[in-house]
């Protein structure tokens, strides 16, 4: 059996405005390291919710979250915090570069939060990443003076920094263009394949969900397949 790396267990949750309204029902799911997971629904659905909750972004929910099999219920916020800079990458719709800084830079970041490694070491990781995706060549550009496609790829390479156990997106490639989304999905399949990175990626592309590994299926707060 494959190292479970993320297990949602009876995840129950309600909106409180001003009655109680439940968005998120009965949800029961495995992630095993090495996968590659797509989350589709229509709007709405509790897809991004859900997604708050397994990032452990939101902890006012039922039931149980375990990520690398420790359980993240009554934690406090600092251990959660720790827990998303270590064991989570984050790659969002929109890359949240900070564009005062080179791109070496904004994927160090991470990784000098983190405070694992010297500061030396992490320059030296962060190199390696920017490589793996092709675009080591832009390290000492300013975040702002790379393309859109190539700001989504460092923001790649900062959720990496870290040997996450899982990388979460939320619409990776919803901002891009056909030619750059196709670049962004060979990334993560090369990563799940080459390097045995996990994958959840929320996505509304049909054609990207359907390369996936698996797909988990939503409708009204409830996985149907």
């Amino acid at each position: 059996m494959a190292d479970i790396i993320l297990e949602a267990r009876n995840i129950n949750k309600y909106f409180h405005d001003p009655v109680d309204v439940k968005v998120l029902s009965d949800i029961n799911f495995k992630v095993a390291k090495g996968e590659f997971i797509a989350v589709t629904g229509k709007s709405g659905c509790g897809k991004s919710t859900l997604l708050y909750i397994l990032s452990t972004m939101d902890t006012d929910y039922e039931g149980e979250l375990l990520i690398d099999n420790i359980s993240m219920v009554n934690r406090p916020e600092a251990m959660l915090a720790q827990v998303r800079n270590e064991k989570i990458g984050f790659v969002f719709q929109f890359h949240y570069l900070l564009h005062e800084f080179s791109v070496l830079h904004n994927v160090m970041l991470p990784g000098l939060k983190l405070n694992k490694y010297p500061a030396q070491e992490v320059e030296q990781r962060a190199i390696e990443r920017l490589s793996w995706l092709g675009i080591e060549k832009l390290a000492n550009k300013k975040a702002n003076q790379v393309s859109g496609g190539e700001k989504q790829r460092v923001a790649i390479a900062r959720a990496l920094i870290n040997d996450p156990c899982i990388i979460m997106g939320d619409e990776p490639t919803g901002n891009l263009d056909k030619k750059n989304s196709e670049l962004v999905f060979d990334i993560f399949r090369q990563l799940a394949e080459e390097h045995q990175q996990t994958l959840l990626i929320v996505t509304h592309d049909p054609e990207f969900a359907a390369r996936t590994h698996r797909i988990i299926q939503m409708e009204d707060g409830k996985i149907t397949s």
